[in-house]
Parts: C-alpha cells; sequence; structure tokens
C-alpha cells in the first residue's frame, strides 16, 4: 500500500480506496459525489484543514455550532462555503473518528445530524446549481458515507501496524459492528468465526 501513495497522487489513492470500500459495502453514489469524497479525503489528509483555530499556540477544532451560527449571520455565498466546511468537518470526523466522539459532550449522532443538514441546506440554496444533486445526495446518504469512511479509516489503521489494529479491535469489541469484525478478519487479527452476539 505505500508503494501506491508513493507513485501516485493522493487522491488516486484514495479514489482506488474509495471504489474499493463502496463496492464492498454495495453503495450507489453518482460518480461526481463518489469525486466529492475523493476530494475531501486528500484535502482533509492534512491536519490544517481539519483544526483550524489556534488557541496558545495549539490547533483545535472549530465548534460545529460556532460554524452553524457564523453560516447564519453570512450573505448566501459565504453561507454556502461556512456550510460545506461544516458539512465536510462533520463528514470527515463522524467517519474517522467515531470512537472518540463517544467520549465526548456531543456524539457522532450529533456530528451526523449537523452534516446532513449543512449539505440539505446548500442544496436548497444552490437548487439551481448543477452541484445541487451533489449536495441532495451527501445529504441523503450522510450516514452511509460515513460507514465507508469509517471502513477506509479501519483499513488505514489495521495496515498501520499492530496499536492500528489494537483500535480497530478496540472499537469493534465495543460496538459489535460487523464492517469493522471484517477489516480485522482479512487484516488476519480474527479468525473468520464471529466471536460477538448479535
Amino acid at each position: 500500500m505505500s508503494q501506491l501513495v508513493l507513485g501516485g497522487s493522493l487522491k488516486e489513492f484514495f479514489k482506488l480506496l474509495v471504489e474499493d470500500v463502496v463496492k464492498r459495502q454495495r453503495v450507489s453514489l453518482e460518480e461526481v459525489t463518489e469525486f466529492y469524497v475523493v476530494n475531501l479525503l486528500a484535502e482533509y489528509a492534512t491536519a490544517e484543514k481539519l483544526f483550524t483555530k489556534e488557541t496558545d499556540g495549539r490547533r483545535e477544532m472549530e465548534a460545529l455550532a460556532v460554524l452553524y451560527h457564523r453560516a447564519l449571520q453570512q450573505d448566501r455565498d459565504e453561507k454556502i462555503r461556512t456550510l460545506r466546511q461544516l458539512g465536510d468537518v462533520s463528514l470527515f470526523s463522524a467517519g474517522f473518528f467515531r470512537a472518540s466522539l463517544n467520549d465526548r459532550i456531543v456524539g457522532p449522532e450529533y456530528y451526523e445530524q449537523m452534516g446532513r443538514n449543512a449539505y440539505g441546506t446548500i442544496a436548497q440554496l444552490s437548487n439551481a446549481s448543477a452541484f445541487s444533486a451533489v449536495y441532495h445526495e451527501l445529504n441523503q446518504k450522510f450516514s452511509t458515507l460515513v460507514e465507508v469512511l469509517g471502513e477506509i479509516a479501519a483499513r488505514g489503521l489495521c495496515a498501520s501496524g499492530p496499536q492500528g489494529q489494537v483500535k480497530v479491535f478496540e472499537s469493534w469489541s465495543r460496538s459489535g459492528n460487523g464492517r469493522l469484525e471484517a477489516v480485522l478478519v482479512e487484516s488476519g487479527v480474527l479468525g473468520g468465526t464471529k466471536l460477538l452476539p448479535n
């Protein structure tokens, strides 16, 4: 896998991952929406995109409620940009950091609701735009896309070695998520028999 990252671009790498997981999960996505998700992953691959606020030299993620409040104050074009940031941060966070969001005051469901609503509002605001359909699909399939990103994150953690495998195993043992179990089986961490009850 590392040769792929070194040999190709980050977008090519994420394109292959997204295509693979979408196929595995039997998700139906318009090509332009899949392209949007690939670009989102490539953009958020660096911490600077996700963590925007500096406090005492530390970068922090801006609260979703603050982004939403800002969007309410803005004109249409700025509102769309801010809502896109809100939707993208929500999707990326809920997909890649779901386990850690469970330990916060607001959990992954909050991120999903905020992201889904942000994309839905963009679809309404840009109704005449060609991208309206993309944001509508992001709104309608938000939870499904969270699952897609969650599996991509789990596959990356398992491929990174024992520490990553332990993190995926811990998430799976708490949640019983069948997709995480499949990733663990494919990576050789678990045998092929079901270990947790439904």
